[in-house]
């Protein structure tokens, strides 16, 4: 076996049904009495309903609610965010949504200190890592420190059962994602491909039924478990083309996240796929229908969750491949594979069109 290294980072998980009602007990354990609540404008009526269950705590009084969480965390929103905060005393943060309400959390934790309790409603997986992307001057910019990964976390399984199907099922792709560039990472190590296997498997075998059936709480169970999974792989190793396109495109032309790393996936997996021939293989395994062939078996995935496959649905202009290839190029990560500027502008062509995805780069 290789050598390797690995960390484990101090973060509490509170996972269940109903965890929803253990907030007062945890913002006790953290000995913090005053918390900003923070969500989008979309989803004020889980804010208040966490305002609620804050109140019913002995000794705890919200800080009040800032709703203005926004998709890439652009840098003014967090500047706003910061001003309210200091306004309103509060000692802690709470953030209840997806990945743009916890990264604002991360973004005001990590310029305060305070002490950030996270409580998810999507599969995205953010509260799992270190790592903060902020958009300022039209690019996207990924940092990561300890001081950026939330305090604890609250699943609790009833949060996602109104989930939309749609976003359910790019919310869980965009988790497999973070998974996927575990098993290959520069940094990786044995622990986080198991556990990247089985959120992998896991979420996988549970996505077609929860867009067919987005009432069965037990698979909405299996697939924020591996949602869980698949963030903590992200949170301990590094990210590569797959990302760094991703933090491209959304970040420089506004694209939606999740749907954005949902369409990039099989893309960017068959430009590497050539460099790591043991990865495919063992993807392959966990991908049900996959016939040895793990682009194969993503394509086919995609096809049964009934996602978008073009970047054109959302926006983007096939005028800005050359801009996004010229982007994702300047100062790429780390990747299995050299990065040729010719072939990554077909990678995002082929993303911008809405191409099923094929190893022939």
């Amino acid at each position: 076996m290789s050598s390797f290294e690995y960390n484990q980072a101090p973060l509490r998980v509170v996972f269940g049904s109903g965890t929803l009602a253990k907030v007062p007990a945890e913002l006790h354990r953290l000995k913090v009495s005053k918390p900003l609540i923070l969500c989008t404008p979309e989803q004020t009526f889980q804010a208040e309903k966490i305002e609620e269950v804050v109140k019913s705590g002995e000794g705890i009084t919200p800080a009040g609610v800032f709703p203005k969480a926004t998709m890439h965390t652009p840098g003014h929103i967090t500047d706003e965010a910061l001003e309210f905060l200091k306004s309103s005393g509060a000692d802690s943060l709470v953030s209840i949504g997806g990945g743009s309400t916890t990264g604002l959390g991360k973004a005001l934790a990590v310029r305060t200190g305070l002490p950030h309790l996270s409580v998810p409603t999507t599969y995205a997986g953010s509260e799992m890592t270190p790592i903060l992307g902020e958009t300022v001057g039209g690019e996207k910019r990924t940092r990561s420190d300890p001081k950026i990964l939330p305090t604890a976390v609250i699943y609790d399984v009833d949060l996602t059962m109104t989930l939309p199907s749609g976003l359910s099922a790019t919310s869980g792709v965009n988790a497999i994602a973070h998974s996927v560039e575990g098993l290959y990472a520069q940094n990786g190590n044995p622990i986080m491909s198991l556990m990247a296997l089985e959120g992998i498997r896991s979420l996988a075998a549970s996505l077609p039924t929860v867009v067919a059936t987005p009432s069965d709480v037990h698979t909405r169970s299996q697939a924020l478990y591996g949602a869980w999974l698949c963030g903590a792989v992200l949170g301990n190793v590094g990210m590569a083309l797959h990302h760094k396109l991703c933090h491209t495109l959304g970040g420089s032309f506004n694209l939606p996240h999740a749907e954005t790393h949902t369409i990039v996936l099989p893309h960017a997996l068959a430009y590497n796929a050539p460099a790591i021939p043991e990865v495919m293989h063992k993807l392959a395994d966990a991908l049900p229908g996959s016939d040895g062939d793990a682009i194969h078996g993503l394509n086919i995935l995609l096809t049964k969750l009934k996602v978008k496959r073009g970047l054109k649905e959302f926006g983007m202009k096939e005028e800005d491949v050359d801009k996004a290839a010229e982007i994702a190029t300047r100062n790429p990560y780390w990747n299995p594979r050299d990065i040729e500027k010719d072939k990554i502008r077909e990678v995002i062509r082929r993303c911008w069109a809405g191409e099923e995805a094929r190893a022939d780069l």
